[in-house]
């Protein structure tokens, strides 16, 4: 992913799915900054193939929820997915967060990385296996196009990995300037993608 700089806008209605109590069998919301104007709403997709993959997005979701001036809303289900457009690595475990923040975009992303680096990641190549990837998916509704940030993440309509764990916390999340996220579920059918059991 790419990486930047944006202001910030209203919350949208459509992102408020993730701030809704938990459905049976989901995870709990862990607090709230209700009352905080700062307050923003953001999706981060979570993905491990090394290094035991379970136990890393496992340990990663409770990272998140111990980033500054952030509250960790909900954590999908853990998926087992085959890599896309890539041959002879292991399988990634994938999940995807709801945190709100009152952290700016560049700052979030910099807390990414700095959870990345703790858990090993190390970026030899393009597509190297990794302990940890954490990608900002998206923020409110804004969109972010610079050098150093993309929102929403410019291939997230495109990953099953991606869609099947947000769509789960957030049925009626909106990708700004592409539509709902269930829309392009069957763009993403072929993929291997199998939920795992607690």
């Amino acid at each position: 992913m790419t990486h930047g700089d944006a202001a910030a806008t209203a919350r949208p209605p459509s992102l408020n799915d993730a701030r809704k109590p938990a459905a049976a069998g989901a995870a709990a919301p862990v607090g709230s900054l209700a009352g905080n104007a700062s307050a923003h709403l953001a999706f981060i997709a979570l993905g491990a193939n090394l290094a035991d993959p379970l136990a890393q997005v496992r340990a990663a979701g409770k990272a998140l929820a111990g980033l500054p001036a952030s509250r960790l809303l909900r954590l999908s289900s853990l998926y087992r997915t085959v890599p896309v457009g890539i041959r002879g690595q292991a399988d990634f475990v994938n999940a995807v967060a709801a945190l709100e923040t009152a952290l700016s975009p560049p700052r979030l992303l910099d807390a990414l990385f700095a959870i990345e680096r703790r858990f090993g990641r190390r970026r030899e190549y393009h597509h190297a296996p990794r302990t940890l990837d954490l990608d900002l998916l998206l923020y409110d509704e804004i969109v972010v196009d610079s050098q150093r940030l993309s929102v929403p993440h410019p291939r997230m309509h495109l990953r099953a990995f991606v869609l099947a764990p947000l769509l789960e916390i957030a049925p009626q999340v909106l990708i700004p300037g592409r539509g709902t996220a269930a829309a392009w579920l069957p763009a993403v059918s072929m993929q291997i993608i199998e939920k795992l059991g607690e």
